[in-house]
């Protein structure tokens, strides 16, 4: 059984979650964006001790990896690396969009394709695309809306749109196999993710990782 603690301040709400195994078995948020570096080291410890584990015992530290606001990013990275520096524990990195992707998956809409979308600001998301099986289809970029938006893809069969950007979108693109899905993805929905890297060993370099930004700043206000 892995233990492992997955760490999301990628958006607006960040999160934490202690999980067994792909069971998320505490899980704490806040939702002040500003609050995010002085609220996370608190979580953590509330999180761990209310479980009655501790630190130690944690095999591994996940945390969401991008895109997503600058500031956010660099203070999951910086709590997460910490932690598997003092801890000599191994660091997972998990893809925003895959996560956004696996928490509108579990809401039971049925598609074709799922595309995670987060603001990046102006006319501008970033995105990704899944398939049924939640394989990437569409690497995550950073992509401009227009009034062709999506077309392609939502000619190819029903779309489900989750993320933050989720109501921007919904005044660009008209079609009936469009479909908005207001899911909230949380720390949680890591779980499953980052337990599969884990078993297959598929850690990062403590040294050299960094988030994943697309595009060189993104500060998550609007």
């Amino acid at each position: 059984m892995a233990i492992i603690l997955n760490i999301d301040t990628a958006l607006d709400t960040a999160s934490v979650c202690l999980a067994h195994d792909e069971e998320c078995v505490g899980l704490l948020e806040n939702d002040n964006l500003k609050d995010h570096a002085s609220w996370l080291h608190v979580a953590i410890e509330k999180l761990v001790s209310d479980s009655g584990i501790q630190m130690r015992d944690i095999d591994a530290f996940a945390v969401s990896a991008g895109p997503g606001s600058y500031t956010g990013l660099r203070v999951g990275f910086s709590a997460a690396k910490g932690l598997c520096y003092a801890l000599n524990k191994p660091l997972i990195s998990v893809g925003t969009l895959e996560v956004i992707a696996h928490a509108a998956a579990k809401t039971g809409t049925d598609f074709s394709f799922l595309c995670p979308v987060i603001d990046a600001r102006r006319m501008e998301v970033f995105m990704a695309i899944y398939d049924q099986n939640l394989e990437e289809k569409q690497a995550p970029t950073a992509y401009i809306l227009d009034s062709n938006s999506f077309m392609t893809i939502l000619g190819r069969g029903k779309v489900v749109f989750a993320g933050n950007a989720v109501n921007k979108l919904r005044k660009h693109i008209v079609h009936p196999n469009a479909i908005f899905n207001n899911v909230r993805a949380t720390a949680g929905d890591m779980a499953l993710i980052s337990l599969a890297k884990y078993m297959t060993k598929k850690f990062e370099d403590l040294a050299y990782t960094e988030p994943y930004y697309v595009k060189e700043f993104f500060n998550g206000k609007h």
